[in-house]
């Protein structure tokens, strides 16, 4: 199995749940996971606090360019965070689910 983690911020709840039922239903994603979180950081010369959410997608590595596409897409932040990190464990009926839920057909 070579699952991956892909995670990217927004800044409502709305844009969170849109792109998580938008790379779910098309098949990117086997699931994905809307967290509240603090953000800082520095955007435009100027540091930023801001809350946001975050969206974590459990998927495939051969996904990760068409999730990365997808984000991108329907993103609305002008540079948005687009990051992905290797399942190293997983529980194996797990990991085969995931695999299922994020291929094509």
């Amino acid at each position: 199995m070579n699952l991956i983690a892909v995670v990217t911020t927004v800044g409502s709840v709305e844009d969170a749940r849109k792109l998580a039922m938008a790379l779910v239903e098309r098949r990117l994603a086997a699931c994905a996971q809307i967290s509240q979180i603090e953000s800082v950081y520095r955007w435009k010369g100027a540091i930023q606090h801001e809350p946001e959410f975050r969206v974590l997608f459990k998927t495939t590595a051969a996904r990760y360019q068409d999730v990365e596409e997808a984000i991108r897409a329907l993103h609305p932040y002008e540079l948005p965070a687009i990051h992905a990190f290797a399942i190293e464990h997983v529980y194996a009926p797990y990991g085969a689910w995931v695999e299922e839920n994020s291929s094509a057909t």
